[in-house]
């Protein structure tokens, strides 16, 4: 299979044509870009699961094209209700009772559902024109680096999928947060552009209670090849126990604040500590790194409040191994 990469506006026709005929196609999202494929199809689903190596134990993220998907695909109770309206289109995922029309391959046999509605207006074009629901988890090899372009997406699976739509670099650069509605309460499942304290403006936020499988959820995740730590370091000599001088090189760092003197290679989130900007730069600053041919990656902490949570949260999963 030869995967194209096309420009809107005309490639909207053509990924609406795919997505008619039960192709998955890349869209690009406000977040990440997302490998899109129709969410009522189970045989368009498989293809997903089959061009990314996903585990079928791992539930889809199902794109609403309006509002009035919503209570078609779900059981909303009120609290619902008013974060779709604050929230959506935007990046906030909610989890929530299941109707009978959603396929089991998107829930992973469970009786919820994720879902949420895009603000990018490349993937709303696509979905207004295509008029049905669309799954959509990153556009990667599972448990990679998600892609925030393009060219991101053309490294996974290339030969995979038969079009990529270029919509340009993502705005926020992270997956977007996941709650599960537990009465008039939320459960976050996945930190991102969605902060905890907004999210406390319209119920209580919960302990994790368990029992509820979402994306993005396993213990390693977002990972690069090249091993990866997070720790503070004067020097790679510290990141590379026990070797030469020589090979001090071998580290890349991925920076927050430090210089970066001595490391083989450096990504520095945000010159100016900005979180938000970190967040966009995230991921493309690690596939730079990982493609460098570094022996590891050293990822300095940032500050865990607002957005800074969700960083570290992705750094924590690609510093993981299962």
């Amino acid at each position: 299979m030869k995967t194209r990469v096309v420009m809107p506006p005309s490639g909207i026709k053509e990924a609406v044509r795919l997505l008619s005929t039960g192709e998955p196609v890349a869209l690009p999202t406000e977040t990440v870009y997302g490998l899109g494929a129709a969410a009522l199809d189970p045989m368009a689903c498989a293809k997903i699961f089959e061009a990314k190596e996903r585990p079928l134990s791992d539930p889809l993220i199902v794109h609403l094209p309006s509002f009035d998907w919503l209570e078609k695909l779900a059981q909303p109770n009120d609290l619902a209700l008013r974060l779709a309206e604050k929230f959506w289109p935007g990046p906030l995922t909610m989890v929530l009772p299941r109707q009978a029309i959603i396929p089991d391959i998107v829930t992973a046999g469970q009786e919820t559902v994720a879902l949420r509605m895009s603000a990018h207006p490349v993937f709303q074009q696509v979905a207004e024109a295509f008029g049905q629901p669309i799954a959509a988890p990153s556009a990667n090899r599972f448990g990679r680096i998600s892609p925030t372009r393009a060219e991101h997406v053309l490294s996974e699976l290339d030969g995979r999928i038969p079009l990529i739509l270029d919509g340009g670099p993502c705005a926020h650069g992270i997956e977007s947060t996941i709650v599960l509605i537990r009465g008039d309460g939320m459960e976050v499942l996945r930190h991102g552009p969605v902060t905890a304290e907004e999210l406390l403006k319209f119920g209580r936020v919960l302990l994790g209670s368990g029992g509820i499988s979402a994306p993005g959820m396993r213990k390693s995740h977002y990972a690069p090849r090249t091993r990866l730590e997070i720790k503070w370091h004067r020097h790679p000599a510290d990141a590379l126990s026990g070797s030469s001088a020589g090979s001090q090189c071998h580290a890349g760092l991925l920076a927050w604040s430090s210089s970066g003197d001595g490391y083989g290679a450096v990504e520095r989130l945000s010159p100016t500590q900005d979180l938000r900007e970190a967040a966009a730069n995230l991921y493309g600053a690690m596939r730079r790194l990982d493609e460098a041919g570094l022996e590891l990656i050293v990822a300095e902490p940032v500050p865990e409040t607002g957005l800074g949570v969700a960083i570290m949260e992705r750094l924590r999963k690609a510093a993981a191994r299962d």
